[in-house]
């Protein structure tokens, strides 16, 4: 479940990202770098544990398919305060810097 939470991130991210190619206004490039690394490391984690397992890898029990979703959504919330802090840091449209120089 991790990997496919991940995945369709990745997968929704990318598709804003290309929408709005020509303007890289909201960096949303990087949240793209975020998730599709994050869907690398749960795919290197499933063909490990595919290796370790075998056949019984596809069968999880459902307290164990819970926790991996939310342990692929906790990962899709980080990876976005990631972005946001990264967007705020770099402040593309100034918004920040603005209302602290706001008197």
């Amino acid at each position: 479940m991790t990997l496919l939470t991940t995945v369709f991130a990745a997968a929704a991210c990318t598709a804003v990202w290309y929408k709005n190619a020509p303007r890289h206004t909201m960096k949303i490039g990087i949240l793209c770098l975020i998730y599709w690394g994050a869907s690398l490391m749960w795919l290197v984690d499933a063909v490990a544990g595919y290796m370790e397992l075998g056949a019984d890898y596809f069968t999880p029990a459902a307290a164990d398919m819970l926790n991996d979703f939310y342990l692929g959504l906790s990962v899709a919330a980080l990876g976005l305060v990631i972005w946001l802090v990264v967007l705020l840091i770099q402040d593309p449209k100034g918004a920040v810097r603005d209302a602290l120089l706001k008197d």
